[in-house]
């Protein structure tokens, strides 16, 4: 079993319990055809790949396209998976690809859409404003990223990624998504008001 190449902490997200043996387990499942295996594998990445695929087309009406027919490749494909990556770099780097074949085919006009604004549980009237002001700010500032260091932001910090995977699901040199965060944030710092480092 191959250890994770990943230098990074990986964030708190669904996940199977685990981690990356049992993932890989669930693909030898999958691999043969086992439909229990799947649904659980689907489960364990709708959210996460929901909020990747959502940051990186911008539209609503794609996300869950792109979703479905990235998971229809992990179901038919999955014998193909050779353990020689992650499985969540396997299939973040499917869903990658699907959204920009996507956003290829769509022509519509980005919409540009807020972040969840729930409240957390506990917080008063006065920390549920700030924290909305925050992710409002934290949201516009992202969005003015480009595509490409948007996504390492997003990959990075949302979805606990390292510099090494992150290469493999866009498929550039790891120098290359070290330039592309070197410049993310410094274009976030110049966009942030008050301390950058709260921030970064």
């Amino acid at each position: 079993m191959l250890r994770s190449r990943d230098d990074r902490p990986r964030s708190q997200g669904a996940r199977v319990d685990e981690g990356e043996p049992a993932e890989k387990r669930l693909i030898g499942r999958v691999a043969a055809g086992d439909l229990r295996a799947f649904e659980q594998l689907y489960r364990a990445y709708h959210a996460r790949l929901t909020r990747f695929l959502d940051r990186m087309t911008r539209r609503r009406g794609v996300v869950e396209e792109v979703l479905n027919d990235t998971m229809l490749v992990v179901w038919n494909r999955s014998d193909r998976f050779d353990g020689s990556s992650k499985v969540s770099t396997w299939i973040f780097a499917i869903a990658y690809r699907k959204a920009l074949k996507a956003l290829q085919r769509h022509d519509e006009a980005v919409e540009d859409e807020t972040l969840d604004e729930r409240p957390a549980p506990g917080d008063g009237p006065e920390q549920q404003a700030e924290n909305r002001q925050a992710r409002a700010q934290l949201g516009r500032a992202l969005e003015a990223l480009s595509d490409d260091h948007r996504m390492v932001v997003e990959l990075t910090y949302f979805h606990g990624m390292g510099y090494r995977e992150i290469a493999e699901i866009v498929d550039c040199p790891v120098d290359t998504v070290k330039t592309r965060m070197f410049h993310a944030r410094r274009r976030l710092r110049a966009l942030l008001a008050g301390d950058a480092e709260d921030w970064l």
